[in-house]
């Protein structure tokens, strides 16, 4: 089944797949992608497809000149099976194929006024906490990079658990959901516009913070 998935990535998808990375800090663009190919998300490394004959599976393909895919390749074979990271079934020359997980990401939460549980966040606690315990370190984990399913949280996003520098997004969100999102919007849909300059104004600061520890 999976050597199926993979002639059809190699012989189908990547000749008509369309992507290019525009801006490191951006997520890459998706000029086109062939039928009956599904996108299901774009990142700052690659694209998130899948096939409606594998609905199960999904295919990540990176994008020309952005580097990572070996990396994320190691992080999955540390973390083996665990019930809040997606499974790495195949390894190609540009692309993953991994285990499809489904849910909603907490931003898009946010922005629908759908409440986020305590467990979840407790849940993704313990999913970080395993990872470290295989030699990660859990980088760049934010509200778009792991979801609500079922009333649990779940990991998608593992690209650059390998960086060593460390990283307070997680920790930072966590405050933000004891502050002010469990006591006063857990019910409220938040408009867009206000989480974009949020996440803008996060990253200000951070570079600004960065900047002002370097001089």
């Amino acid at each position: 089944m999976i050597q199926t998935l993979i002639d059809m990535v190699e012989q189908q998808l990547l000749p008509q797949l369309h992507i290019e990375s525009v801006h490191s800090h951006d997520p890459i663009v998706v000029h086109h992608a062939p039928k009956p190919w599904k996108l299901l998300g774009a990142g700052n490394y690659a694209a998130v497809v899948c096939h409606p004959e594998f609905s199960d599976m999904a295919v990540k393909v990176y994008a020309p000149g952005r580097p990572g895919l070996e990396d994320e390749a190691e992080v999955y074979q540390r973390l083996g099976k665990h019930p809040a990271y997606s499974e790495c079934y195949h390894v190609g020359s540009s692309y993953l194929i991994l285990r499809r997980l489904s849910g909603i990401t907490l931003y898009n939460c946010i922005l629908r006024g759908i409440p986020i549980p305590r467990r979840v966040i407790d849940d993704i606690d313990a999913a970080l906490d395993f990872a470290k315990r295989k030699g990660l370190n859990p980088h760049d984990v934010h509200g778009k990079n792991v979801m609500l399913k079922d009333g649990r949280g779940i990991v998608v996003d593992v690209s650059d658990f390998l960086k060593e520098e460390p990283c307070s997004m997680w920790d930072d969100l966590k405050k933000a959901y004891d502050r002010f999102y469990f006591p006063v919007l857990h019910h409220m849909p938040v408009p867009e516009f206000l989480l974009t300059a949020v996440r803008k104004g996060y990253r200000w600061f951070n570079d600004q913070a960065r900047t002002g520890s370097d001089s």
